[in-house]
């Protein structure tokens, strides 16, 4: 079973950055398409970014496009996402998700897309 474990989240003032890192619980952590959700107090998950199997290819949200960036080291296991010029609307639980082999285009946003899922960090931003 695969396990993803989300860390960085935290309290930071609009205009603040973190940066999220997630790490899966897997040998061929390069044989796995990457993805991050986020999900606001009363609403539902949303997609926010997800990278490829070797990170030649990334792909945004349009609410966090410009401002986040994501990427991952294959050598340590971890992807991650930084998030730059943040907003009270950023405030949610964030997610990553873990997806074997690649993912087509059309499929880059649903949450079915993804197999492995981690429990999520927090993420408050303040005004």
């Amino acid at each position: 079973q695969v396990q993803l474990v989300e860390s960085g989240g935290g309290l930071v003032q609009a205009g603040g950055s973190l940066r999220l890192s997630c790490a899966p619980s897997v040998r061929t952590f390069g044989g796995y398409a990457m993805g991050w959700f986020r999900q606001a107090p009363g609403k539902e998950r949303e997609f926010v970014a997800t990278i490829s199997r070797r990170g030649l290819s990334t792909y945004y949200a349009d609410s966090v496009k410009g401002r986040f960036t994501v990427s991952r080291d294959n050598a340590k296991n971890t992807v991650y996402l930084q998030m730059n010029s943040l907003k009270p609307e950023d405030t949610a639980v964030y997610f990553c998700a873990a997806r074997m082999g690649q993912i087509i285009p059309e499929a880059r946003e649903r949450e079915s897309t993804y197999d492995y899922w981690g429990q999520g960090t927090q993420v408050t931003v303040s005004s």
